[in-house]
């Protein structure tokens, strides 16, 4: 298997899924019939069984073989937006880091991405608009996390300086945030805001 393929795959594992504009976006920017190139390569690796194609979206969106998501699934839209965000993080400057909803543990928050972006950051991506008590709920967990202190054993940190991340909330709603939180919280429409 090619290197490119080999990347193709590695990044299908990392976000879930993407589609085919996404894999060019990552794979296939430099060369001159990206399109062409993607088709033939993801044929390929479909043909050899290591990805599946999802045809209900437009462009074709792409998961590796056997994927856990099912081909109706709710969530494809929203591990397309986590894709998106890093898109949007990469044509500014690409993250060091960049991880697609990292595990915590049980009763821990769950962000839709960790990011070490010249700061560290969790990154909410809100489609949907959620009530004030699911909301508290996700702060709580954070705060639960920032308490716990695992965090500052991370391998990003500086364990002379240890930092909490930011926490960074794309939505397009105000969400009410709770007085007192022992770490930052940005509510923005877009990456691109971060630097305003």
């Amino acid at each position: 298997m090619r290197g490119r393929d080999k990347a193709i795959i590695k990044d299908l594992e990392r976000f879930r899924c993407l589609s085919r504009d996404d894999i060019i976006k990552l794979h296939f920017s430099g060369i001159k019939d990206g399109v062409n190139a993607a088709n033939r390569v993801l044929r390929r690796l479909r043909d050899r069984g290591e990805v599946e194609v999802i045809t209900s979206q437009s462009p074709y969106v792409y998961a590796i073989k056997p994927s856990s998501i099912k081909r109706d699934s709710q969530k494809i839209p929203h591990y397309l937006e986590i894709a998106a965000v890093y898109h949007q993080m990469a044509e500014l400057r690409a993250p060091d880091v960049f991880v697609p909803e990292p595990k915590y543990g049980k009763g821990m928050p769950e962000p839709d991405a960790f990011a070490l972006w010249g700061k560290p950051m969790f990154i909410e991506v809100q489609r949907n608009q959620f009530t004030p008590s699911v909301w508290a709920e996700k702060f709580a967990r954070y705060r639960t996390l920032f308490h716990r202190g695992t965090i500052t054993k991370e391998p990003w940190q500086n364990p002379q300086a240890p930092v909490f991340p930011l926490l960074i909330i794309l939505t397009e709603h105000r969400i009410p945030i709770p007085e007192g939180l022992p770490f930052k919280v940005f509510q923005i429409r877009s990456i691109s805001q971060l630097f305003k």
